[in-house]
């Protein structure tokens, strides 16, 4: 009797993982909350993001993501004067997380309402519409632009001399995700027979392909499009370069998934970008989508992407931003 009493006593402490397995059940217990952790399995969402791509009120919204936060079932990250919600990482303790992970799984196994989906194609498109924009009217204050936070000339070294140490199955093809101006498109020229330069943003496509022209470099071809128009054109590449472009699209777990899909067995994607800041002005100086990322973020899309970890180097800069340089590759086909 004074032991089952004890136990009684220590779970209504909450020092047991009784009140946190019961807390994630109520939370889980709702097909709303638990659409949204499906939407939220690879992107992150505001607020008023999520209550227009499920139709309801900001106040509703908000209690929702409370329950589901309450839960450790998303976690949250601010964006300047914003907030974004994302699925939270599995627990440590092992019991909260093969409930976790069985909830998860279940999850992605499950189709997005047809309402959803449209909802949700919306918002990425307003996303998308508004970087497009952003460099269609400040092309030529790209440089400028771009000095303001990592200029060419701070990262092209480290990212060259990854690419040099990196073992690739063959040098046919190398796509370039957002070439800019085109610098990085003289380095990677002279050591792949093909290259493809992709971006959205028809001016800026223009501007790298005036500068290979300038420089001679006849193997170039120009794609204006984005990762998904590389991926139903069905190219094939051995190595992908994506410098400084993630924080300016509205899906970077998407980008993942196409680079992938892009990718031949055994080749590699060098990827470059911010890692997290609390500088909100490059919002609006620089177009900026997202105020960089956690080095668990590139990590955990790459794994649902199929890609395995390589290299990381992480270098600071004299105006307090921090880069992080990171290599993926696609495992092999087994012999």
């Amino acid at each position: 009797m004074v032991e089952t009493t004890a136990v009684l006593k220590a779970a209504d402490s909450g020092q047991t993982p009784y009140r946190q397995l019961a807390t994630q059940l109520k939370a889980a217990g709702d097909p709303l909350r638990l659409e949204i952790l499906r939407v939220l399995a690879k992107d992150s969402y505001g607020v008023l993001e999520l209550g227009r791509i499920f139709d309801i009120r900001q106040s509703g919204m908000s209690h929702h993501l409370k329950v589901l936060a309450n839960a450790g079932l998303v976690a949250t990250r601010r964006e300047g004067n914003s907030i974004f919600y994302r699925r939270a990482a599995t627990a440590l303790d092992e019991d909260t997380r093969q409930l976790q992970n069985s909830l998860y799984l279940a999850l992605d196994r499950q189709p997005l309402s047809g309402q959803v989906k449209t909802r949700l194609a919306r918002v990425q498109a307003e996303r998308a519409e508004a970087s497009k924009q952003f460099f269609a009217e400040n092309a030529d204050k790209f440089r400028e632009q771009q000095d303001l936070i990592a200029s060419y000339p701070v990262y092209a070294e480290q990212v060259q001399e990854l690419l040099t140490h990196t073992p690739l199955p063959a040098t046919a093809c190398a796509l370039e995700v957002g070439p800019g101006e085109g610098e990085f498109l003289a380095v990677l020229a002279p050591r792949f027979e093909q290259v493809a330069a992709l971006d959205n943003a028809a001016s800026m496509l223009d501007k790298a392909r005036a500068r290979a022209a300038a420089a001679g470099l006849d193997n170039i071809s120009f794609i204006c499009g984005d990762t998904g128009e590389a991926r139903r054109r069905r190219l094939a590449a051995d190595c992908v370069v994506v410098n400084m472009v993630l924080h300016h699209t509205p899906s970077p777990a998407a980008i993942f998934q196409d680079i992938s899909a892009l990718l031949r067995p055994g080749a590699a994607v060098l990827i470059t970008d911010l890692c997290r800041h609390d500088q909100s002005w490059a919002r609006e100086a620089c177009g900026d989508l997202w105020l960089g990322f956690d080095p668990q973020d590139f990590s955990g899309w790459a794994a649902n992407a199929g890609l395995e970890e390589g290299q990381s180097v992480y270098f600071a800069l004299r105006n307090g931003f921090q880069i992080q340089l990171r290599q993926f590759f696609k495992p092999a086909r087994p012999p």
